[in-house]
């Protein structure tokens, strides 16, 4: 945050500015003939925040952001990619005011907060930012020392991360204590858990602003130390690689054993189809960086869920992973 501003949370300010549009990135008008329906938008907030990364969780995190206020600035270095975030925003958006979940008028108000650029340097005077790049962590370590060039010296960073240690990432810029972990779930803007991950150097303010920040758009945060998978990954995984393994080993077909599950244990989506939603790509970043660290077996990547992956089906953002998707 600003030094002007030194011990006062981006949540409890408010004033009525909205985003700037950015140049870089043409923005298609969204329509406004929704019907009046139940559910209002927070007062915009007097706090700038950044997401940096246009794929499918920056954009839920943006939409989040925005939609409780947040004047909110997106970059994405690749303009496609920022333009495809565009629209998949509008339509997440458009959905909800369909279903009810926010007024019609809401939609215009909610994407005028967002500014989309491919600079860098339109994350200047964010007051937090959050990262969801690719799991990467060159990436995320050169992209941490690049924001702080850019972002005032107290400013909240926080990465979106799977699985890479925080204190990895915090090590990269000099004032470490403001570093922490916001883990969000996909789809973002449906799913309430946010894991706050607290690495051994960042301060308790920095902590506290993260878990008023995440209780601010909504959310339901939970405190985790800082290691690989934190809460929810680390019990996720060995089951979602336990049902790859079957899958893999002919034990059962795909429909059966997300049938199984769903119908024998009360889950809403069978494994295997989960594992689709979440990116096959994300997951065996995840299971290579829980198996480094604990070396279990239940937590490494079996041998078909690596070849998916590197012939690209990567589950349903790529059309195809363990089904097939239109």
């Amino acid at each position: 945050m600003c030094p002007s501003e030194a011990g006062r949370h981006p949540a409890a300010t408010f004033a009525n500015r909205g985003g700037r549009q950015d140049v870089s990135s043409p923005r298609t008008r969204p329509p406004t003939s929704h019907p009046e329906v139940k559910g209002k938008l927070s007062e915009p907030k007097d706090v700038k925040v950044g997401v940096v990364g246009a794929g499918f969780m920056g954009t839920g995190i943006a939409e989040c952001t925005a939609k409780a206020g947040y004047r909110t600035v997106v970059h994405e270095p690749d303009g496609g990619v920022l333009r495809r975030s565009e629209q998949r925003l509008l339509k997440s958006l458009e959905r909800a005011a369909d279903a009810g979940k926010i007024e019609g008028p809401a939609v215009a108000d909610t994407f005028e907060r967002i500014e989309y650029s491919a600079r860098i340097d339109a994350l200047g005077g964010c007051e937090v930012v959050l990262e969801a790049v690719s799991e990467d962590v060159d990436l995320k370590t050169s992209l941490f020392r690049s924001l702080e060039e850019i972002v005032p010296p107290d400013a909240l960073l926080a990465s979106n991360t799977s699985s890479i240690p925080i204190a990895r990432l915090a090590a990269a810029v000099a004032n470490r204590e403001r570093v922490v972990g916001l883990h969000f779930f996909s789809p973002v803007p449906m799913m309430s858990l946010v894991e706050v991950v607290v690495a051994i150097s960042s301060d308790e303010r920095a902590v506290s602003q993260a878990h008023t920040f995440a209780e601010s758009l909504g959310k339901t945060p939970i405190r985790t130390k800082d290691r690989s998978g934190f809460v929810v990954n680390m019990l996720l995984v060995p089951y979602l690689m336990a049902a790859v393994r079957m899958f893999e080993e002919g034990f059962a077909s795909r429909e059966d054993i997300d049938t199984a599950m769903k119908l024998g244990c009360g889950h809403p989506m069978g494994p295997l189809a989960l594992c689709d939603l979440i990116g096959l790509d994300v997951l065996d970043s995840v299971c290579s960086s829980l198996f480094d660290e604990f070396k279990r077996p239940e937590y490494a990547p079996p041998p078909l869920l690596e070849r998916m992956v590197i012939v690209g089906h990567t589950g349903r953002k790529a059309g195809r992973g363990f089904y097939e998707y239109d």
